[in-house]
C-alpha cells in the first residue's frame, strides 16, 4: 500500500518526467452521488479507456506518465475515486461504491462499453465493476493487482484490525471533518503542473491517512476468487514482477482464474507505473491491445455468420 509521505527531493529525483502536460481536467458530476475531478485525452470517437488508480494516489498521479502514449489510439478517461484527491466525498469509503461511480461515469459519458483498467486498487475496483455493471463493461486491464488480501494469517489481523480502527477512527471524524479535508485539498492540487515533483508532492497530499486507512479496511474485504471463473469479457492481467507489495504469484493466480486472460510481465515494482514506467508502460499498452483487438475480433465474429444465415434461408424458400 502506501508509505509515508514522500520528501520533495526524492520525488524530483525519481519521478524523471521534465514537465507534466496533462489536459485541463474538469469537474463531473454523477447524479445522487456527488461530483468527481475529470481528466480527458485522445479522440473522441476511439475506443474508450478507463484508467483506476493505486490507493493513496489520485488519476492523475497514477496515470501521468502513461495518458499521452494511450491517448493516441484511445479515447482515455482518468477520474479521482470516491475519498481521494477531489473525488466524490461520502458517509464511509467502499470498494462496491468505487464500482458504482465507474458505472455512473460510463453513463454520464455516453460511453459503449469501455475498456476498465486498473492498478493495484483500481484492479480490484475494475473487477468489481464487472461484477456489479457487466453489461456497462467491454474489457478489462488488472495491474499489479489480486483477486484477495486476506490469505495468510498476518494479512488477515491486518486488514481486520485496520478495519475496527477505521470504524472508531470514524465515530470521532464522520463527514464534517473530511469534506474540510476535501477543501483543503482542492487548494493544494492547484500546483501548476511545471515542476513535476512539486505536482507530484501536492497529489501525494491530497488523500488524507484517514481516506487511505478507509481504502485498505475495505480492501481487506474484497475476494472476487469465487467469481473470477464467470469474467466473460476478454481480461489482461499486467504482472509486476518485481513487486514487493501484491506477491507476483497471486497476480498470477488472478489471471489463472479468469478464462482467456492474457499475461503481460512488466519488470517493476508495485510503484512501476510512475517511477519505473519506461518498464511498466510497454507490458500495459500490449495488455490494453490485446484487450482491444479480441473486442473487435468478438464483435466481427457476432456480424460474419448473419449473412450466411439469410442466404440460406432465402436459398430454403
Amino acid at each position: 500500500m502506501r508509505a509515508l509521505p514522500l520528501p520533495l527531493e526524492w520525488l524530483r529525483q525519481q519521478v524523471t518526467v521534465s514537465q507534466v502536460e496533462l489536459p485541463e481536467g474538469r469537474w463531473l458530476d454523477l447524479p445522487g452521488r456527488g461530483r468527481t475531478w475529470l481528466t480527458e485525452a485522445g479522440p473522441k470517437d476511439a475506443p474508450a479507456l478507463i484508467l483506476l488508480h493505486a490507493v493513496g494516489c489520485t488519476g492523475t498521479l497514477t496515470w501521468f506518465p502513461a495518458i499521452a502514449e494511450l491517448s493516441r489510439d484511445y479515447r482515455v478517461i482518468v477520474f479521482d475515486q470516491r475519498w481521494h484527491g477531489r473525488g466524490i466525498m461520502s458517509d464511509s469509503f467502499a470498494v462496491t461504491d468505487c464500482a458504482d461511480d465507474v458505472a455512473a461515469v460510463i453513463t454520464a459519458l455516453g460511453l459503449e462499453k469501455p475498456i476498465v483498467a486498473g492498478y493495484s486498487m483500481g484492479g480490484i475496483v475494475a473487477q468489481r465493476t464487472w461484477r456489479q455493471h457487466p453489461r456497462q463493461v467491454g474489457g478489462l486491464v488488472l495491474a499489479a493487482t489480486t483477486s484477495h488480501f486476506r490469505g495468510a494469517a498476518t494479512e488477515m489481523a491486518f486488514h481486520q484490525g485496520m478495519e475496527l480502527s477505521m470504524r472508531a477512527v470514524s465515530l470521532f471524524f464522520r463527514l464534517g471533518v473530511a469534506r474540510a479535508a476535501a477543501g483543503r485539498t482542492a487548494r493544494a492540487l492547484q500546483v501548476p503542473p511545471t515542476d513535476t515533483g512539486q505536482w507530484a508532492l501536492a497529489q501525494w497530499n491530497s488523500t488524507s491517512p484517514l481516506a487511505i486507512g478507509q481504502a485498505v479496511a475495505s480492501l481487506g474485504r474484497h475476494n472476487s476468487r469465487p467469481w473470477l471463473k464467470k469474467i466473460n469479457v476478454p481480461t489482461a492481467v499486467v504482472v509486476t514482477t518485481k513487486d514487493h507489495v501484491i506477491p507476483v504469484e497471486r497476480q498470477r493466480a488472478l489471471a489463472w482464474g479468469i478464462p482467456g486472460a492474457t499475461v503481460h510481465e512488466a519488470p517493476c515494482g508495485h510503484a512501476g507505473c510512475v517511477l519505473e514506467s519506461s518498464a511498466f508502460l510497454p507490458a500495459f499498452k500490449a495488455a490494453v491491445d490485446s484487450v482491444r483487438l479480441r473486442i473487435e475480433s468478438s464483435g466481427a465474429k457476432e456480424q460474419t455468420p448473419l449473412a450466411p444465415r439469410r442466404a440460406m434461408s432465402r436459398a430454403r424458400r
